[in-house]
């Protein structure tokens, strides 16, 4: 094992998106973690699914690196600890390499993240129906920005040995590290936000097991890991940070099932960081809630569990009594839904849910809204005074309607990277809900008050307890 400042490690990007690069980044590791190696997975980006194939496949947790919502300095910091230990590090890219928040900058791409890293980009394209082309494709990606190095090409969907022989003889200065035959039958399933999450549930072991081998079959295995330890030192100028956890001073509950589930571990990181010990309960499954402080309800599929969620009128109940407590609730995207009064699926049911914010969350067909967000607090709140700033992402199918009621207030101006500013994120005194998925790093402080909050509220809450008997 190695320290991260000089752990082998290579990003695996594409020259768009849909074209397979989660397979291929999923393969690699299945198959490098079949030969021994303790591989740390990474994903550039905002995703939230593709890092549960990761977990998956390497058997640990990956890690989110995203330029624009986490800055240089946490990126670095984020890869130094998360990668202490491990053999090979494989990240893989969002969208095409050289995609990013800007159309004229690398700001949030994959570019950038492999110029921070220093990292060789094998490069994964759609070589159906391709032949000398490949050759004008990995020249041009390779020369676009000298800065980032294009160091091999997987090529997906090839036809057969043949062909992939013949698109290896076809690019000569960027070199075919292998590739992957069309098969249908192996692909990972999906739903309305792209991939299901990795579930053992809803995704069986087999296909894991059997793109490993596919990998083992047919990439240069050793090609890659040569590749992978050619990579140059990073620059990270002891950006590991630490990695302790304080002692606890609260306890949060995080909402854990098939629900709830799209949280950047790095968030969950600072909350330990803070003094704050996770809990993880379930929503549709619980009868009660856990001894906890606060409560944090992630993203996730409320609609799909909707019936579940909510059929559970002892946890509803259980959410509701908590709130009257003035205990701390924060809640993001599908969390807001499941606070709403109730969630209206595409068949036009509407299911009963918590009711701390009024209105139902209704479902779409298509994306009601997607991007990076920056956002401003317009009043004091759990996550901190007036003017606190973060910056984050959004990505869901639903709207809240609030029909003839009146709305909560909106703590958030929202500044959307593209498009106009708008008022969002609703509020009482004890509890924030958004459909915005804020990464902390872009503003510390938050996790440090929402730690604070509920170590205040936890207190109060156990003295009133203590003055009834």
């Amino acid at each position: 094992m190695r320290s991260a400042g000089n752990i082998p490690r290579v990003i695996v990007a594409a020259t768009a998106s849909g074209v397979g690069k989660t397979t291929a980044a999923v393969a690699l590791i299945a198959a490098l973690r079949a030969r021994g190696l303790k591989v740390a997975p990474f994903k550039c980006g905002p995703d939230y699914l593709d890092p549960s194939y990761h977990r998956r496949a390497a058997g640990v947790t990956s890690h989110n690196l995203d330029g624009w919502m986490m800055g240089r300095e946490a990126v670095l910091a984020t890869f130094s600890r998360a990668s202490h230990d491990f053999d090979i590090a494989i990240i893989e890219g969002m969208m095409g390499l050289f995609d990013s928040a800007t159309p004229t900058g690398d700001e949030g791409s994959t570019a950038e993240i492999a110029k921070w890293l220093a990292a060789p980009v094998l490069l994964v394209t759609d070589a159906s129906g391709m032949a000398r082309s490949i050759a004008a494709t990995a020249t041009g990606y390779a020369h676009f920005d000298r800065a980032v190095k294009v160091a091999g090409v997987i090529c997906n969907r090839v036809g057969s040995r043949g062909h992939l022989d013949l698109l290896r003889m076809a690019s000569l200065e960027v070199p075919v590290v292998g590739g992957f035959p069309a098969d249908g039958e192996l692909a990972f399933p999906e739903r309305h936000l792209g991939l299901r999450s990795a579930s053992e549930d809803a995704v069986p072991q087999r296909l894991f097991d059997a793109w490993g081998k596919l990998a083992a079959a047919w990439l240069d295995l050793d090609e890659i890991i040569s590749i992978a330890r050619a990579a140059p030192k990073p620059e990270i100028d002891g950006a590991r940070g630490s990695s302790r956890i304080a002692r606890p001073s609260c306890r949060i509950g995080l909402a854990w099932d098939d629900a709830f589930h799209f949280y950047y571990e790095d968030n969950l990181r600072r909350l330990e960081a803070c003094g704050a010990e996770i809990v993880k309960f379930s929503p549709s499954r619980d009868a009660k809630l856990p001894a906890v402080d606060g409560l944090y309800f992630g993203g996730g599929y409320p609609e799909v569990l909707a019936r579940e969620l909510s059929s559970n009128r002892s946890m509803l109940d259980a959410v509701r009594h908590f709130a009257e407590s003035t205990r701390p609730i924060y809640a993001e995207c599908g969390g807001l839904m499941y606070l709403a009064e109730g969630i209206r699926t595409l068949d036009g049911t509407t299911w009963p849910m918590v009711g701390l914010i009024p209105g139902v969350a209704v479902m779409a067909p298509r994306l009601q809204a997607l991007g990076y967000v920056e956002v401003e607090t317009r009043a004091p709140s759990i996550l901190g005074p007036t003017g606190t700033r973060f910056r984050g992402h959004q990505f869901r199918y639903s709207t809240l309607e609030n029909g003839d009621a009146e709305p909560p207030p909106r703590l958030y101006t929202v500044r959307p990277k593209w498009g106009a500013e708008f008022e969002e994120g609703y509020t009482r005194a004890n509890f924030v809900a958004s459909y915005v998925h804020a990464h902390w790093a872009s503003n510390p402080s938050i996790a440090e008050a929402l730690v604070r909050a509920c170590g205040i509220a936890g207190h109060e809450n156990r003295d009133k307890h203590q003055q009834k008997f």
